[in-house]
């Protein structure tokens, strides 16, 4: 039996605990770092099939690793399973239908993301055990991707510095090995305080709040022409200080994402958006505090490992949808605007690809994507980043919605508690299962990988945010 037929033979054993799990965590669609629920699943889960748990790691009671075997290599299998929030919505369903109005719902596909990340480390651990080979798995859950960057607190505890190496994927409408690193991402709030006054009787007593923090944009929308044209910087007001037009506001409060392709650079840039704030305090009379939240790092790309999982994503194949799964996915094609089908294209051309290689018209997609690498990053940003800069890594896209899903809305979430998502999953298992069997089978491959990205990095991780900052629970 060769080793895609046993991997392959492994995970379709796995298949209905790793429905069992995607399904179970849609329902539970918990918010970033307060995914009690899901946790206390995944442990339980996990110590039924023979790992050992350690639960509230990395300084996160949500985060916990589950380990099985001894000694090297360590093979990593990355879970995610935080959802977002007023994407509530019925599964399978290509109506808009919330569950609960209002309510969270799994529309990055999390669950999915999880659920076939468990179903390969099960599967590498029995093939672990079936050839007598030794070495370690660990399934690392980690809560707060969209919110929170649990990975990123993990990593500063050093829970991923002794990994050969790590595996992960993310639910999509395409089949390809990830070639293209992502924004670096700085998360801060900045909250100004004032004088409250009787805006007609005593303006001048006053000390405006929400002038600061006006003031504070301004400065930086003049900033944006003076920094790397790839960055990003958005805002968003928390506390504009009331309702009351006739107040002087002594009280506002905003908050701010610094992007960037390099950590480095998102770091520079945010020590200037600091300035400005301060600038803006000293302007208006007012005080500035600002409340470091969350910082993730840009994902370094292994081009060792992308290139073998590309190789054993070609040898795995593309999902295979049957009949159902097209009639669904047309039916939710359906809702998606001429925009969003457009996309498909202009995401192809981004990653340096024939726009051609996906018909327009298509409800899914059943090839697998060339793998190109990019030097350049694409838009999102994730806190796989930082586990990339502890340790070889490498991720791939699988298909789990239809063509032009939109990301991060009620489409992805009604799609991730599918068969076309259960189909994709099983696929995902096998890519990641494979890839590190292949892995630990070649030792100078190991070896390669880890001198890229010690080169890259100069063998040292820095954690963007500071010591004293604790996860926001």
């Amino acid at each position: 039996m060769s080793m895609k037929e046993m991997i392959s033979g492994l995970v379709d054993k796995y298949f209905d605990d790793i429905q069992l799990v995607n399904d179970t965590i849609w329902e539970y669609a918990e918010p970033g770092m307060k995914e009690t629920k899901s946790a206390e699943f995944y442990g339980k889960f996990f110590e039924e099939r023979g790992f050992k748990v350690d639960m509230g790691v990395g300084e996160v009671p949500t985060a916990f690793v589950a380990s099985w075997g001894e000694g090297q290599p360590i093979v990593g299998f990355l879970g995610e399973y935080d959802a977002l929030p007023l994407l509530s919505q019925e599964a399978s369903c290509a109506e808009k239908k919330p569950i609960v109005e209002g309510a969270y719902g799994q529309g990055c596909g999390h669950n999915s993301l999880g659920a076939a990340a468990a179903g390969a480390a099960l599967a590498f651990r029995d093939y672990l055990k079936e050839n007598n080979l030794p070495g370690t798995v660990r399934y690392y859950g980690c809560p707060g991707e969209e919110y929170g960057s649990g990975k990123v607190f993990m990593a500063r505890n050093g829970l991923f510095d002794d990994l050969a190496c790590a595996f992960t994927w993310h639910p999509g409408d395409m089949n390809q090995v990830k070639a293209s690193s992502s924004l670096a991402c700085i998360s801060a709030f900045f909250e100004f305080t004032g004088v409250t006054a009787h805006a007609a009787a005593n303006p001048h007593l006053g000390r405006s709040a929400l002038d600061a923090c006006e003031l504070m944009n301004v400065g930086v929308n003049y900033l944006r022409e003076h920094i790397v044209p790839e960055a990003r910087v958005h805002y968003a007001y928390l506390n504009a200080g009331g309702i009351a037009p006739n107040v002087v506001h002594d009280k506002a409060k905003i908050h701010y994402f610094v992007r960037a392709p390099k950590i480095k650079t998102a770091q520079e840039i945010f020590v200037r958006v600091q300035d400005i704030a301060e600038g803006a305090a000293k302007m208006t009379g007012t005080t500035m505090q600002m409340h470091f939240h969350e910082a993730l790092s840009d994902c370094c790309n292994n081009r060792t490992l992308e290139k073998l999982m590309h190789e054993t994503f070609l040898e795995i194949g593309a999902p295979a949808y049957d009949a159902e799964d097209f009639k669904l996915a047309e039916a939710f094609r359906n809702t998606f605007t001429d925009a969003d089908k457009a996309d498909v294209a202009t995401a192809l051309r981004d990653n340096g690809m024939d726009p051609d290689l996906i018909p327009m018209d298509a409800a899914l997609h059943t090839d697998i994507l060339p793998y190109v690498p990019m030097d350049k990053a694409q838009p999102g940003s994730t806190d796989v980043g930082d586990v990339s800069y502890c340790t070889p890594t490498a991720q791939c896209n699988v298909a789990t919605v239809a063509l032009a899903t939109p990301g991060h809305s009620w489409q992805m979430t009604a799609q991730s508690r599918s068969s076309i998502a259960n189909k994709g999953n099983a696929v995902a298992a096998k890519v990641m299962a494979l890839t590190a069997a292949k892995a630990i089978a070649d030792p100078e491959l190991l070896a390669k990988a880890k001198e890229e990205l010690v080169k890259a990095t100069g063998g040292k991780y820095e954690c963007p945010i500071p010591a004293h900052v604790k996860p926001t629970l």
